[in-house]
């Protein structure tokens, strides 16, 4: 299908319509005990070399970022709320305000893409999947977690969660994307509401 400029047109004031759905992520629990888990989880397990290139895909106000800059690498933070880039430039990150879905950055960029409770804000993952894709080095990897549909939490209800699919839907589009699945985890836990659950997928280019 080819996007005229009308088809353009609809889109970009699509987008634009729901960029006010974005609010500022300040760190809280059980995200930073979750992300200091799964990251240290990762790092142990796979070896990446000091000074490896790490985008961290909505990275929020730098939890992942800090921990990242203090084993030696060089991470990249980007997100789409103001507040949130402030506070992470503030603190010394580097980050920049970019749409996970249209990525300013070279081909084969990265050795390793964080993308942690971000990829149920797009429109159409699918599509943002290819575009953390190509950034990715080959032999490069991508960390993705999600949130699981109908818990108590009922994340599917968030104003800006568009994407929140079931676990084997997400599976198959990593894989159309081309990526290989080397490992699933279920992160189950207890808050005020409930048990919830997120998805953790790791996967190679």
């Amino acid at each position: 299908m080819k996007l005229d400029n009308q088809k353009i047109i609809k889109l970009e004031n699509f987008l634009s319509k729901i960029q006010g759905d974005t609010y500022p992520e300040p760190l809280s629990e059980p995200h930073i005990s979750i992300t200091r888990k799964m990251l240290n989880g990762l790092l142990d397990k796979y070896n990446f070399p000091p000074g490896s290139k790490i985008l961290d895909v909505g990275c929020g106000q730098g939890v992942a970022l800090e921990l990242f800059l203090s084993k030696g690498y060089h991470p990249i933070g980007i997100a789409l709320n103001d507040e949130d880039i402030a506070v992470c430039k503030q603190k010394g990150f580097q980050a920049s305000k970019m749409d996970q879905s249209f990525l300013e950055f070279p081909d084969k960029e990265f050795d390793l893409v964080w993308c942690r409770h971000c990829l149920e804000h797009s429109i159409f993952p699918y599509f943002t999947l290819c575009e953390l894709y190509r950034v990715v080095k080959q032999k490069g990897f991508l960390y993705l977690e999600v949130p699981a549909p109908d818990t108590s939490c009922r994340h599917q209800t968030n104003q800006n969660h568009y994407s929140v699919l079931g676990k084997s839907m997400w599976a198959e589009l990593i894989k159309r994307t081309g990526f290989t699945l080397l490992e699933t985890l279920d992160i189950s836990f207890e808050v005020p509401a409930g048990p919830d659950t997120y998805w953790a997928f790791f996967q190679q280019k």
